[in-house]
């Protein structure tokens, strides 16, 4: 059938206004802006916690959607970016540990179908500042790899450069920030790891010291050598919160504070025993704060959400559609109603840290109870000295003998196969309720959920048998005492 003439009449009209006025068409296209920090727990006062003051970070809760059951993929920093920037668990995408030990690295055709390959097709330019940490890192295709002088913890750095990139944009753009803190470092006094930069270009003018700090609620444990490290850890916070400050400060004053989704989280929990590298809160459990202009509305959300979603929330939001194997869901409709039907379960995984570090895990949790299974439980021991933190070993002292310290502790270690938790009345997993007869149908149920889950998010590593590719990857156990 013809075309009648006045369709050509009006499509000619449209591609007039699009090529007079490409700039218009693309100030529609909302930006992005990714924002992570290295080892971040929910050590914020937004969350409840004010051994520090963290004003920078609390105004951008307060400037959207604070989410408070928001848990990363895998506990350990490649692993974990992966599932941001893919959309997929690691057991799927296949980085399974840090590519920096051992080389692990993602599946073939993961960075095809990531989140920033698709933007960059989509026409939008995207660019990464710090640490990428995903493997095979020379295969990304970011038009832009940001140069920090220096390095991610130089605030003032961090924030000029990223002014110098959206100064620069005439297009839609996606920036990933990655800042370093607050991650250990090295001594520059013995080389070793596991120091924390407690003060860099001047920052932060005062430092705490272990009379300044108090336990995580997560370990319980106040010896003062784990109390002087649990405060070079705030120490890094607070200067990660004045960084925090200056970058949303440049996004005002280039003009993109009302046209940017912002996304902020850790990349999972502090580096201390029962934190990063386990699949307890402690390692988990993170802030993840989003302002997405004229879909959100400040207020706190208690739904179940993931790093995962983060890839789908990014496409939706660049009007860009997301493969259909993403695990992942985008958050508008949690964001635009936190009454909105969601999930009822949420997942993640472990598999390794670096190649000495292996222990598989899978975690479950529901609106109240977590089921972690192990899947080599008795089989080896798992690994409770991350980044030289000494907890466990402090652990052993005659104060906590019969204390659910340190039957906890001896759980970390050497953990059954199932451990099931009660998050309301037990939110730091000090009982494990897997062996209670009064939760046989909770166990049972989680259990079956825990099947579902892996089924639906193709997990190939669903019984002992399955697991000989990981095995044949893993190196000698790291001890106790951390050798």
């Amino acid at each position: 059938m013809p075309v009648p003439p006045y369709c050509w009449s009006v499509l000619s009209a449209i591609i007039a206004v699009i090529v007079a006025f490409p700039d218009a068409a693309r100030a529609e296209r909302l930006n992005v802006l990714l924002v992570t920090a290295d080892d971040l727990g929910i050590t914020l006062g937004c969350y409840g916690d004010h051994t520090i003051p963290t004003p920078q970070l609390d105004a951008l809760a307060a400037s959207g959607v604070q989410f408070n059951n928001a848990w990363i993929a895998q506990a350990s920093c490649s692993p974990s970016r992966s599932a941001m920037l893919t959309g997929l668990y690691p057991h799927t995408n296949g980085q399974y540990g840090l590519t920096n030990s051992g080389d692990f690295r993602m599946h073939a055709g993961m960075i095809e179908r990531s989140m920033p390959t698709l933007l960059k097709q989509a026409g939008y330019r995207t660019a990464i500042a710090g640490k990428l940490h995903v493997g095979p890192e020379d295969e990304w295709t970011f038009d832009e790899r940001i140069k920090i002088s220096g390095g991610a913890r130089d605030m003032q750095g961090v924030a000029a450069a990223a002014q110098k990139f959206l100064d620069a944009q005439n297009e839609p753009f996606f920036l990933m920030v990655n800042y370093s803190d607050p991650h250990v470092d090295r001594s520059p006094d013995t080389g070793q790891q596991g120091y924390f930069l407690q003060r860099v270009d001047g920052l932060p003018e005062t430092l705490l010291t272990g009379k300044d700090v108090s336990p995580f609620p997560f370990q319980r444990i106040d010896h003062p050598q784990e109390l002087e490290r649990i405060a070079g850890y705030y120490n890094c916070v607070v200067r990660l919160d004045t960084g925090i400050g200056l970058l949303m400060q440049t996004l005002a004053a280039t003009g993109h504070d009302d046209d940017t989704l912002v996304i902020f989280l850790g990349d999972h929990g502090p580096p201390f025993c029962r934190g990063k590298t386990t699949c307890y809160e402690g390692g988990l459990k993170v802030p993840f704060l989003v302002r997405w202009p004229g879909v959100t509305t400040p207020r706190l959300s208690e739904q179940l959400v993931s790093s995962v979603d983060i890839a789908p929330t990014i496409l939706d939001a660049a009007d860009v559609d997301s493969p259909a194997t993403f695990h992942g869901r985008s958050l508008r409709p949690i964001l635009a109603n936190d009454n909105a039907t969601w999930r009822e379960y949420l997942g993640a995984d472990f598999h390794f840290h670096g190649e000495r570090n292996y222990f598989p895990r899978r975690a479950l949790r529901d609106s109240r109870y977590k089921l972690i299974r192990n899947l080599i439980a008795g089989d080896r021991k798992a690994y409770v000295t991350v980044d030289a933190d000494r907890a466990y070993q402090h652990s052993r002292d005659e104060k906590y003998a019969g204390t659910d310290v340190r039957e906890t502790f001896d759980r970390a270690l050497d953990p059954p196969e199932y451990e099931l938790y009660d998050l309301q009345n037990d939110p730091w997993e000090f009982h494990n309720l897997a062996s209670d007869s009064a939760h046989a149908d909770t166990l049972k149920r989680m259990q079956s959920a825990l099947l579902e889950w892996q089924s639906d998010t193709n997990d190939p590593f669903r019984t002992r048998q399955n697991l000989a590719p990981l095995q044949s990857r893993a190196k000698g156990e790291v001890k106790p005492d951390g050798n």
